[in-house]
Order: structure tokens, then C-alpha cells, then sequence
């Protein structure tokens, strides 16, 4: 399958994943000044990079932001996500018949083989990696094993280790999720009263480019949009007090960063977090005001684009002997 691309200068990669005779995608645009560095965006649990990272509200995205600023930006699609990194088979099988599909170990090893191919592309030895959600898992999980392919992590509402309560959910391999359901996660935490996070107008956009990652998505009623699991039973292990990385082993800096009404990485969230990446020489907590889990696409996302470049861009380090 050709890719669409997101913009002239765009080049997308389908390359080998640990899945032999399988392939994942990337897509890849190069900044428009001298380079900062090459930085590899990895997505959450429900849609994959061009509707996150490269997708456009306004005629400007994030990515357009990151190559402004000078970096090389790349966008992973996990198997199962999208149309142009290879599904799991058992996704045309009844859900029911298999585990969930594309847990952590098994994300990290595909982060793995992409952030290696974009270390040869530039012909350098580590990157810088921005990841969301349930992605800041695979993004610990591979930093803690290969901690030499990692310059700075920017973890954005990040999923930490929880206490757990009451009974453990037990996921299939896939599941479906709507267009309701993703509205529901823009609004469900915002206090009554205030101003909607997200115009209706750029959700309705996004909204069509949703489904079409999903040639079957219209043909279900409602139209619903088919997703590997594993990512869900991740965040619900984690929360039922199995996080499926180990922070202390992260040795990279990183910053945190988080929305003031994200019901998924709330205070008590971030502090654990922040507390167990004791090897990280380098660390930042920031919350981000009016924003939710989903502040990429949100009135606040300039907040965000601005946070991650300063801390992508370093310079928070004393000069030897100062």
C-alpha cells in the first residue's frame, strides 16, 4: 500500500519489524533549518502519527512546530495501527480467541528496530523521543534496555504505577472505538462551566481521518474503528500496581509533562513517576493549565510544543567546573 503523503516534503518508510516478513511505518520530515537533532514521536493506544504528531489544525501541527525549531521529526505506527504498518493476523479473527495484541515488550521491540533505522539514516548514535500515554511505556520499557539509543525523553501524560483496587480487567485482542468515544475523552474531565478544550470544528475534521484508517470502519454501525488491546491491558495492569518498565532503569533526562485535568497522569501520577526515575540525571515535572490527556490537539497544545522544545533543545546543564 502507498502512503499518503502528509506534506510535499514528506518521506514514509515501511521497514522490517521483529515479526519476521512484517513491516511497520514511518514517516519522516526534515527541519526547515540547520539541524537540533532527529526526534521520534510515539503514539498512544488509539490512533496512530498522522493523526497526532503531523496532523494539521489550522494548516500547522505539531511536527511543523518541531522541524521549525530544527529537528529531524519522525512518526512510528505500531502493528495494528493505521493502514500502512502491517496488522496482527488474529485482528480477523473473533476477538475473543486471542490475548490482547500488542503489548509493551512486544511495541518496544518494534520502537527498537525503528529508532536503530533512524540512527542510520542520520548516520548518528541515539535520538531524542517524545511519547504519549500508553507510548511512554514502550518509550521506558525501550530506554531502560537499550539506554545508549536515547538522548532526552519527553513523556506526555504519562501512565505510572497505581495502587491497585478491586478486581483486574481482562482484555481481548482487539477492540472498537468510535468516534463518541473519542469525543467523550476531550470533555469527560474538563470541570462544568469552563471552555471546551477542543473546537468542534477541528474534532469533526480529525474526526473523517479517524475512520479512514479503518477501510471497514464505516461498514459497522456505529462507525467504529478496530485497535489492538494491548495497549489498554498495559494502562490497566499498571494502574492494578504492574507498570510493565522499570523507571529506575531510564538514564536518560526527561520531563514530564501533563495537563491540569488529566484524569489518566493525575498529581499523585506524576509524583511517583518523578520519584521512582531515580537514574535519570535530569528531570521535569510541568503541568499545563485548561489541558486533559489529549492536550496535543487542545487550546493549550501551543504550551506544550513550547515546553518540549526548550527541554528537546537542552542547555540545562552547567558548563564543566561552573
Amino acid at each position: 500500500m502507498t502512503a499518503e503523503k502528509l506534506d510535499p516534503r514528506e518521506e514514509c518508510f515501511r521497514i522490517p519489524s521483529h515479526y519476521r516478513g512484517r513491516r511497520i511505518f514511518l514517516r519522516y520530515l526534515p527541519p526547515v533549518s540547520a539541524s537540533r537533532g532527529a526526534v521520534l514521536y510515539v503514539h498512544g493506544g488509539t490512533f496512530p502519527s498522522a493523526l497526532s504528531v503531523a496532523h494539521r489544525f489550522d494548516g500547522r501541527s505539531w511536527r511543523d512546530e518541531l522541524c521549525g525549531a530544527g529537528f529531524h521529526v519522525w512518526g512510528l505506527d505500531f502493528h495494528g495501527f493505521g493502514r500502512l504498518s502491517d496488522p496482527y493476523p488474529e485482528m480477523e479473527r473473533p476477538a475473543e480467541e486471542s490475548r490482547p495484541l500488542g503489548r509493551a515488550e512486544d511495541a518496544s521491540l518494534q520502537l527498537e528496530h525503528a529508532v536503530r533505522f533512524i540512527c542510520d539514516h542520520h548516520d548518528i548514535g541515539r535520538i531524542s523521543i517524545i511519547a504519549h500515554s500508553w507510548g511512554t511505556i514502550v518509550g521506558g520499557r525501550l530506554a531502560g534496555r537499550c539506554p545508549e539509543l536515547v538522548d532526552r525523553l519527553v513523556f506526555f501524560g504519562p501512565i505510572a504505577r497505581r495502587e491497585p483496587k478491586g478486581d483486574r480487567a481482562r482484555l481481548p485482542g482487539w477492540r472498537l472505538i468510535s468516534l463518541e468515544d473519542q469525543w467523550n475523552r476531550f470533555t469527560e474531565t474538563v470541570p462544568r462551566g469552563d471552555m471546551p478544550v477542543l473546537l468542534r470544528r477541528h474534532f469533526e475534521g480529525w474526526g473523517e481521518r479517524y475512520l479512514d484508517v479503518d477501510p471497514e470502519s464505516r461498514t459497522r454501525s456505529p462507525a467504529t474503528v478496530k485497535v489492538p488491546s494491548g495497549a489498554f491491558q498495559d494502562i490497566y495492569d499498571a494502574w492494578a500496581g504492574e507498570l510493565a518498565y522499570d523507571p529506575g532503569l531510564v538514564r536518560a533526562p526527561i520531563s514530564i509533562i501533563r495537563g491540569e485535568w488529566d484524569g489518566m497522569c493525575t498529581d499523585q501520577d506524576a509524583r511517583w513517576l518523578f520519584d521512582a526515575l531515580v537514574a535519570s540525571p535530569i528531570r521535569r515535572d510541568v503541568k499545563i493549565s485548561s489541558a486533559t490527556h489529549l492536550m496535543h490537539f487542545e487550546r493549550s497544545r501551543y504550551a506544550l510544543y513550547r515546553e518540549t522544545e526548550a527541554f528537546l533543545l537542552a542547555g540545562d546543564e552547567a558548563p564543566s567546573g561552573a
